[in-house]
């Protein structure tokens, strides 16, 4: 039971690192796309 809680838990950590990343990509994408409208 406890090894299950441990494995939930490791689980649902590495999936919310995977969510700020998705998330830290979307804005660095933006932030060029912007950069590319001032560039011109």
């Amino acid at each position: 039971m406890k090894k299950n809680l441990i494995l939930l838990i490791a689980l649902i950590g590495l999936s919310a690192c995977n969510t700020v990343a998705g998330v830290g990509e979307d804005v660095t994408g933006g932030a060029r796309t912007v950069q590319g409208w001032f560039r011109g």
